[in-house]
């Protein structure tokens, strides 16, 4: 029995949703030489939203890239790569990570306008503060530190649900001054929401900060429960500020490398293999380019700022969320994640097409089994008109 209890923070009613990352740049999403069956060009990536959509999973996320770095040769831009995977399918929400610095939030919500129209409202942002500094410098561009990044981030923010809500928007900030700026058309009216997901990522305490004040959803890297539990605190204690400019409260998304086999024995032996053949030279160049990230904090916190060598293997510390196991095992572990808050978990796979599918018909039916049985115990009922539609034998409907 799970000894991880139920935390005010979780939402017991509303079924977990599952996304996952787009590999849209080349070397898959681990550091290492291990096979990954797993291709970064578009007809691949139309496939697997397919496959993914029909396989209850509701979210995808385009990464954004521009140098090679860790064994990412080759990166398709993910704005443009999001618009065409809108167009190859019906139901799955497709997130395109953006930097500020980069973008001007007035552009960037002109064009998350004119996607929500071609998608009927499937379309939604991630929001990244940026960690690679040789993309800024190396394109000219100015390089901030870490903390007044996330001053930016803020601001980018502001300016982007200002001017996807109002009319005659202004606003007049450090880095950014709009002036009676009307954006038309708005973006489409749809129920339960009020603009287009804005998502937002960061473990440094400038980025609970802002993402508590601004962001719709937050993104975290792979964590453990306890370490997870101190993201929510610190996003919900600026969100609880009196200074929360969103909408509704903060949901919460973790990272999580999942390694789903017949046996734990088999899923350990694989985490295993991906470590041994771990590209050495690649994850020492990544973990070198990070670094800044999380020591150059006022307070020490942050990105891979305690991550090991194996954490950095899986780029976004996803090995640490545990996803490692038996289906069975695996459901259990997700579940615990709702338990203390989390309300979407972002996945990523050795072989995207044939473990996407198989996540959706062995993984997530234990996991709706639980979701319902821990909410039936919690004196609620999980509300299974939100479940996404599916369709193949099996699947939770």
């Amino acid at each position: 029995m799970s000894s991880i209890n139920v935390t005010p923070e979780a939402d017991l009613e509303t079924p977990l949703k599952f996304a996952y990352w787009v590999p849209n740049v080349s070397g898959g999403l681990v550091i290492s030489t291990i096979e990954q069956r797993t291709s970064w060009d578009f007809e691949y990536n139309k496939k697997l939203a397919r496959i993914a959509e029909n396989s209850g999973f509701e979210y995808a996320l385009s990464q954004t890239r521009y140098t090679a770095s860790y064994g990412a040769d080759k990166q398709h831009e993910a704005t443009a790569f999001t618009l065409g995977l809108l167009g190859a399918t019906e139901r799955l929400k497709i997130i395109a990570a953006v930097h500020p610095g980069m973008w001007h939030p007035g552009v960037l919500a002109k064009w998350l306008i004119t996607a929500d129209h071609i998608s009927n409202g499937r379309a939604a942002v991630n929001i990244v503060s940026g960690w690679l500094k040789d993309e800024f410098t190396n394109f000219g561009l100015p390089w901030l530190e870490h903390d007044e990044r996330y001053v930016r981030t803020e601001e980018f923010i502001t300016v982007l649900r200002g001017l996807l809500t109002e009319k005659d928007f202004s606003f007049s900030g450090k880095y950014y001054n709009i002036k009676d700026f009307t954006l038309s058309p708005a973006p489409l009216e749809i129920p339960g929401r009020a603009h287009p997901d804005i998502f937002f990522g960061g473990n440094s305490t400038a980025a609970q900060a802002a993402a508590g004040r601004t962001a719709d959803w937050y993104f975290s890297n792979g964590r453990t429960f306890e370490g997870f539990r101190e993201n929510i605190a610190g996003v919900t204690a600026a969100a609880n500020s009196g200074k929360r400019t969103a909408p509704a409260k903060p949901r919460f998304g973790i990272n999580g490398f999942v390694i789903a086999r017949d046996s734990e024995q088999e899923a350990k032996d694989t985490l295993r293999e991906i470590v041994a053949k771990a590209h050495r030279p690649a994850v020492d160049g990544f973990a070198s380019a990070v670094k800044e990230a999380g020591q150059s904090t006022k307070d020490g916190k942050g990105m891979w700022e305690d991550s090991t060598y194996e954490d950095l293997i899986q780029y976004n510390d996803g090995f640490r969320t545990g996803l490692i196991g038996t289906p069975e095992q695996i459901a259990e572990r997700i579940v615990d994640f709702k338990k203390i808050g989390v309300n979407l978990i972002l996945t990523a796979y050795l072989h995207f097409q044939e473990e996407v599918e198989a996540f959706g018909r062995d993984v997530l039916p234990i996991v709706r089994e639980l979701e319902a049985d821990l909410a039936r115990k919690n004196g609620k009922e999980l509300n299974t008109s939100l479940l996404p539609e599916t369709s193949f034998e099996g699947a939770s409907a």
